[in-house]
């Protein structure tokens, strides 16, 4: 991942440049130095009208009860789309104007969500979307207490704890 990071911020600038003196030979440099400056002001007026419509969502959301959790992602990713119509560069205002269509958006959405592991957060408190995920206390369980093979000094007997299986307790 690192990698990849890396060679996008050497790679990235060279595109734009190249893009720039191939834009720049065909419409002028002027032409071309305002169409820059039209996209980074195009990108700060989309982020203001979407995003005031979004934050209306996320307050009925959450007035609701429910979490706008969809409108996060998407709030996020016109973030993005927004700074990259700031960059100046085509290769960057191309993409940044994607990000501002709202089918792309959901996709983008569902593809990072898809990728990524949930955690919900209730009342202070991790609980984790995977049924085999026992979530525990700091109190409920410790490595003294848990050891299987465990036998109590006074009879030798093997101790047995409520967190073993019960086919061990057999």
């Amino acid at each position: 991942m690192a990698l990849f990071v890396i060679a996008g911020i050497l790679i990235l600038p060279l595109i734009e440049i190249a893009v720039f003196i191939a834009v720049g030979e065909a419409i002028g440099i002027l032409p071309t130095i305002l169409l820059t400056i039209l996209t980074a002001v195009a990108g700060s007026l989309m982020l203001r009208q979407q995003g005031l419509s979004l934050v209306t969502r996320m307050q009925n959301e959450l007035n609701s009860g429910r979490v706008p959790a969809d409108d996060i992602m998407h709030g996020a990713l016109m973030v993005l789309a927004s700074l990259l119509l700031l960059i100046p560069g085509f290769v960057t205002d191309a993409v940044g104007l994607l990000l501002f269509i709202p089918g792309v958006r959901a996709a983008i959405a569902r593809f990072i969500v898809a990728r990524s592991n949930v955690v919900i957060v209730e009342n202070g408190r991790a609980r984790r979307r995977d049924p085999n995920v026992v979530d525990l206390d700091e109190g409920d369980w410790s490595a003294e207490t848990h050891k299987s093979d465990a036998t109590d000094p006074a009879d030798g007997q093997k101790k047995i704890s409520p967190w073993t299986d019960a086919d061990e307790k057999s």
